[in-house]
């Protein structure tokens, strides 16, 4: 379930209280410092969840976020924060430490103590919210790692930025069937970011075990369009053999093959529906999602749908109608006849009248024999 608030939709003198409520509420409590009069305040924010995993998405005006003293004091479940900066750029601290978020970067900190985050032109991030209990990590390294930059000089780290960002947009990951199974490999993702970060080898490499699958599948997802991705590749691109590439995957439930091709097959669907759908060929789109024989595409498309990609695109991008229309089609009730920008009146000739020629229909058939 998401719940969105925009402030549009509020009465200006009410903005200040009402995000303030909601945040409260469903997320976290903080002080809000918004700079400017109610009246001036624009925000949007959606807050989800998938599992343990709390989501907050926000766009807004300028705006400071303290987390005092006071309130870090009495919180009944401490948690940690993952701030993911979208646009934009913005200020975190905590522990005497300050570090500045641009877009791709990410931050850690804590719940049980006091932070500040300041966003001086305009807030765009997505917060997650895990119970620090299932994150299972050593105060000392929540401690040392939070309101660090976490930025592209870390591979986890862009993956984790990456997914997480996915994870925050994607109401499909959150509500689908199987919206359960990703929460323990997200939770292990973020484990791999803090260890490797602070370089916490025996941590480190458990984190990076147990987050294995949740890495595989998203390169997976990124070399999708490559029709020669293959076992041997994916292994190689992780320093394991494909015996154990087979092996991590079972433990998710993941045949490799079936689950290729299905997210390939998911994405031509999506895009025969999209925008695009009727601007390129159906044999194009199957191409660039790693099908290389159109007629192997349509048969594994209709054995997954139960419907022949032509079919499926037809629904969502109905053919315009090409009706021939006719003279009784077009005459009017009035005897005009509507074609172009003109209408011409077809007055009825009287029995055994003449035309402006002078000569009735049957003179003129006689004389034309």
């Amino acid at each position: 379930m998401n719940a969105v608030l925009d402030t549009s939709l509020v009465p200006q003198q009410d903005r200040e209280e009402i995000l303030r409520t909601a945040l409260w509420e469903s997320f976290v409590r903080v002080d809000i410092d918004h700079h400017r009069p109610a009246g001036d305040i624009s925000a949007r924010m959606g807050i989800s969840a998938v599992g343990s995993i709390g989501i907050c998405s926000a766009q807004s005006t300028a705006v400071t976020v303290r987390r005092t003293a006071r309130l870090a004091r009495g919180d009944d479940e401490p948690v940690i924060f993952v701030g993911l900066q979208m646009t934009g750029t913005s200020l975190v601290e905590q522990h005497g430490r300050q570090s500045v978020l641009r877009p791709g970067s990410l931050a850690v900190y804590e719940s049980i103590a006091p932070y500040t985050l300041h966003f001086g032109q305009a807030l765009d991030q997505h917060f997650l919210r895990i119970p620090r209990s299932v994150l299972a990590l050593p105060d000392r390294a929540l401690r040392d790692v939070a309101a660090t930059s976490l930025g592209s000089d870390n591979p986890l780290s862009r993956l984790a930025f990456t997914y997480f960002s996915e994870l925050a947009v994607s109401q499909d990951l959150r509500d689908g069937v199987f919206s359960e199974a990703i929460v323990q490999p997200s939770i292990e993702l973020l484990r791999a970011v803090v260890t490797s970060q602070l370089g916490a080898s025996h941590l480190h490499r458990a984190a990076m075990e147990n987050s294995l699958g949740l890495r595989i599948t998203q390169y997976i997802r990124r070399h999708l369009p490559d029709p020669t991705l293959s076992a041997a590749r994916i292994a190689a691109a992780h320093g394991i053999s494909v015996r154990h590439l087979y092996t991590v995957l079972a433990q998710s439930g993941i045949s490799l093959g079936d689950w290729v091709r299905s997210q390939r097959l998911a994405e031509c669907r999506k895009e025969l529906a999209g925008p695009g759908g009727r601007t390129r060929t159906i044999a194009g789109i199957a191409r660039s999602w790693g099908f290389m024989d159109p007629t192997h595409f349509s048969k594994v498309f209709k054995q997954t749908y139960g419907i022949t990609p032509r079919a499926w695109r037809e629904q969502h991008h109905p053919a315009p109608s090409r009706r021939r229309g006719t003279a009784r089609d077009a005459r009017s009730t009035d005897g005009s006849l509507c074609g172009g920008h003109r209408s011409i009146r077809v007055r009825p000739l009287p029995r055994g009248g003449r035309t402006r020629c002078g000569l009735t229909p049957r003179m003129r058939r006689t004389r034309r024999g």
